[in-house]
């Protein structure tokens, strides 16, 4: 009964946060109304004792989010995607595709005769998930994980055309929180 109000609940609160994301009215509040969305969505995951693959959704989707607000804060003409914009553009035809698509999965929900399986879980489900998903190709992804990290991380460093230290030009004398240049110090 627990679990079941547990998955009731973040289900719930996954519509609502997904929902959220169309309503709020900047970038980096859609952001994190989306991260909450994908936690809510990774609780039942764990609900059905799938570990590794509920962490690893939690995991994934902070960091996605995160870098997302980064480059937000980085790149955006507004300070840090907060100043007011729209989210959502042609709303008629949205709403008549999101509906459309709404009915046909729901549809093919409840009209699909489901199996019924007669042989009871495998004992780590995990594992048999992950060989089924990847296969021999494990450390193949692994390796496209790794390059990918790097990728973001160069991305970040060649964006910015300046240092940490570089505010006041080349030309280090005169900082304000440097004594032994000149500056005043704190």
């Amino acid at each position: 009964m627990a679990e079941w109000t547990v998955f009731v609940v973040c289900a719930v609160a996954a519509v609502a946060a997904g929902a959220a994301v169309f309503r709020v009215d900047s970038m980096a509040r859609a952001t994190f109304a989306l991260l909450a969305s994908f936690v809510f969505t990774a609780v039942p995951v764990l609900l059905l004792d799938l570990a590794y693959l509920g962490v690893l959704i939690v995991l994934m989707m902070t960091m996605e989010m995160v870098v997302m607000a980064v480059f937000m804060i980085m790149f955006m003409m507004n300070p840090a995607g907060l100043m007011p914009m729209t989210m959502v553009h042609n709303t008629k035809g949205a709403l008549a595709i999101s509906i459309a698509v709404f009915c046909v999965l729901a549809a093919g929900a409840l009209l699909v005769p489901w199996p019924r399986e007669s042989a009871p879980p495998p004992a780590d489900p995990t594992l048999q998930l992950g060989e089924a998903i990847m296969g021999d190709d494990m450390l193949v992804m692994m390796v496209a994980g790794l390059v990918l990290f790097a990728t973001m991380v160069s991305g970040v460093v060649l964006a910015t055309g300046r240092g940490r230290y570089d505010r006041y030009g080349d030309d280090l004398r005169g900082r304000p929180d440097d004594p032994i240049r000149g500056g005043v110090g704190r």
